[in-house]
């Protein structure tokens, strides 16, 4: 149906994708996969026409095409759900879907469409209420809408960046499973860029690895398995292996929360009456499907969302998360989505990296910045942390995901932490970034951080928590131990029963 014949792109002396082809076979499946930077998201955004290539060929059903735009795509029949979202937040679902049509009237009829979509919203894998706002979405629910607009807008080839990053395992096989079924139903093409070993071996037919922006294999998936698959990523490289989990000698509680009650920006509860409590040398986990508060209370714990009722206690004293308050508790953070809501996208890596201390010494020096020492701080962390850039200087918003999340890491983690808060750390990353930054949450919780760890990705919940909380509707509502934990009783609490 498609392919993509020596492509290659480079962003000044950067070359994100070398002389890479790619062939995609109608009516299948077709995972893509490489380590973050490898230039999985350059090439389908070529294909997208959202990039143009400085080299090769595009060939769609055997004619060579020239996709300079998003729409030109769209007119051909390419849809894609970007691991960004592009959704307009201050519209309804169902403006967003219509709108996003390569062809509209100059009058829309409304009830007309919403009833047209409300229809095929039958067979859809979600079932999504088109008026409300996406700015009240969690980040699952946007994902969810990105992946239905595509269906609804009669996408022939399809393209998935990190389909189910956001999704629980039942969702995650929910919607794989719908959409390949699709596929051998003869309706869609599919090609999945995913880090899960287990998607591609259930969903795929046929699988891709770039490494380094090249083009290492491709292959039935029938013919290998996890680890031929794992040495073409990596090349050999070897990965960052978990430091063993050490005990503490007392239990020292750290961060605290009394009766925390947090609204939402239409001023509904969705925290409610919460007491937590996180210790010395402990990760505890929150579990939940997104959309039960997890945003709110990260914000409320970060400082960007003051609580409604409620106490937030750091070493037994009340915490205000003002700068001087968290450098003295040092009490650092990790959001979710850390370039919008973590980094200053125009400035560079180095001036990401000291945001937090660029007014203190030796990064100023009476009220002048110290370029030299930020630079040569921000050289020891990008080879301390695996950083891929082209160096110091480049803007933050041109790195991969992974590697933002690597730059915020090493920023929240380069001094003595003593309470850390990190939700979805690992959301879009291989399985090498995954495991490199997994060891160093697991590292500072035995160095003695105190670390709350809120994640829609129940796997990673299991591997590092001591102990965790499932929240539903806003509320803890189940707390166990991943020895103890019985996947049916969470799954249920999850799904609020």
């Amino acid at each position: 149906m498609l392919e993509a014949l020596d492509i290659g792109k480079s962003f000044g002396e950067v070359s994100a994708l070398n002389n890479v082809s790619l062939q995609l076979k109608s009516h299948k499946v077709h995972a893509l996969l490489g380590e973050n930077g490898a230039g999985k998201s350059t090439l389908v955004k070529c294909l997208m026409g959202y990039y143009r290539p400085d080299s090769g060929q595009i060939l769609f059903n055997q004619k060579e095409v020239v996709i300079d735009s998003p729409q030109r795509a769209s007119h051909l029949g390419l849809g894609m759900v970007y691991q960004h979202f592009t959704l307009i937040p201050n519209m309804t679902i169902a403006e967003n879907i219509v709108l996003s049509r390569p062809n509209l009237p100059l009058i829309i009829d409304w009830q007309k469409e919403i009833e047209s979509l409300q229809t095929k919203m039958t067979n859809m894998p979600f079932q999504i209420d088109l008026h409300r706002p996406v700015r009240e979405l969690a980040v699952g629910e946007k994902q969810k809408v990105e992946i239905t607009k595509q269906l609804l807008l009669d996408t022939k080839l399809l393209i998935l960046d990190e389909p189910t990053s956001v999704l629980t395992p039942t969702e995650a096989d929910e919607v794989l499973g719908k959409i390949h079924q699709l596929a051998r139903n003869q309706q869609l093409t599919v090609l999945m860029i995913t880090h899960k070993f287990r998607e591609v071996m259930q969903y795929a037919d046929q699988v891709t690895v770039l490494r380094k922006g090249r083009f290492v294999a491709t292959a039935t998936v029938s013919e290998v398995n996890p680890q031929i698959l794992s040495d073409m990523m990596v090349g050999g490289e070897s990965l960052s292996k978990p430091p063993t989990r050490t005990l503490q000698s007392a239990r020292i509680i750290k961060l605290r929360t009394e009766n925390l009650t947090v609204h939402n920006d239409q001023d509904f509860a969705v925290i409610k009456n919460m007491d937590l409590e996180v210790a010395q040398g402990e990760i505890v986990g929150i579990a939940g499907v997104s959309g039960n508060g997890q945003k709110q209370l990260v914000e409320a714990l970060a400082g960007q969302r003051p609580p409604h009722m409620g106490t937030i206690f750091a070493h037994d004293k009340k915490f205000c998360a003002d700068l001087n308050t968290i450098t003295r508790h040092k009490f650092f953070c990790l959001p979710e989505e850390p370039l919008k809501n973590a980094c200053v996208g125009t400035l560079s890596v180095a001036e990401n990296l000291v945001l937090r201390k660029f007014n203190r010494p030796p990064f100023s020096r009476w009220g002048m910045l110290r370029r030299g020492v930020i630079r040569r701080n921000a050289e020891a962390l990008i080879q301390q942390y695996r950083v891929r850039t082209s160096g110091p200087e480049q803007p933050i918003a041109a790195l991969s995901g992974g590697n933002v999340q690597r730059v915020v890491l090493a920023r929240e983690l380069a001094q003595e932490v003593s309470i850390l808060v990190v939700a979805n750390p690992c959301f879009g990353l291989d399985f090498k970034a995954v495991a490199d930054i997994r060891a160093q949450l697991l590292a500072a919780r035995n160095q003695g951080a105190a670390i709350l760890l809120i994640s829609e990705d129940l796997d990673e919940i299991l591997e590092l928590s001591d102990r965790f909380y499932v929240i539903s509707a806003g509320q803890l509502v189940y707390q166990t131990t991943p020895a103890q934990a019985d996947m049916n009783t969470i799954g249920q609490y999850m799904a609020g029963h």
